[in-house]
């Protein structure tokens, strides 16, 4: 009897050994397990860091790239208004030689009346101012496409088209004043 309770003591004991080696394995895959998540969620928060720093990096670049996008912009601007401020003072200046130099004066309404006041009323004086004033206007608006050909071939196309337009009105106002010339010279 003492026997198998001695069998029954050690096999007793053996298998409280057995448990506690199990919990402590059970305890320690579970403190693995705890271990391993809670290294992943740093991992996992590290890589969110990290995202939001490059998101941010990027966003500080694209509005560096944008800002200087917008000074080139300006610049480029400012330089387009500095052409056409110097192109309108060379128009302003051919306008004042070319009526310095142009027959009877400059070409205005009040101008053109007192000429034709102090001029004998005969029909060939007049039909020659009339062919002398329209040969000055074509050959001044000549000189003026001829020259601004050559300038606008040295611009780039932006410049050139821009002075284009500024031109048309400079144009316009010579044959507005050929036609005044002839409307009073009839």
């Amino acid at each position: 009897m003492l026997r198998t309770e001695e069998r029954q003591r050690l096999a007793r004991e053996r298998r409280e050994e057995r448990e506690k080696q199990h919990a402590a394995k059970e305890t320690q895959i579970l403190e693995k397990e705890r271990k391993a998540k809670l290294q992943y969620e740093k991992q996992l928060e590290e890589r969110q860091r990290k995202l939001k720093e490059m998101k941010q990096k990027e966003e500080q670049r694209r509005a560096a790239v944008e800002e200087k996008r917008k000074q080139k912009i300006e610049e480029e601007k400012e330089r387009y208004e500095a052409v056409l401020h110097r192109t309108l003072e060379r128009n302003q200046r051919l306008e004042t030689r070319q009526k310095r130099w142009s027959w009877g004066g400059s070409v205005t309404p009040d101008s053109e009346g007192k000429t034709a006041s102090k001029r004998s009323p005969s029909t060939a004086n007049l039909k020659q101012a009339e062919a002398a004033v329209s040969k000055r206007l074509s050959s001044s608006a000549a000189l003026l496409n001829a020259s601004d050909r050559t300038r606008r071939s040295q611009l780039s196309p932006l410049d050139s088209s821009v002075i284009s337009r500024l031109l048309a009105p400079t144009q316009a106002s010579l044959a507005r004043s050929k036609s005044a010339a002839t409307l009073s010279a009839d």
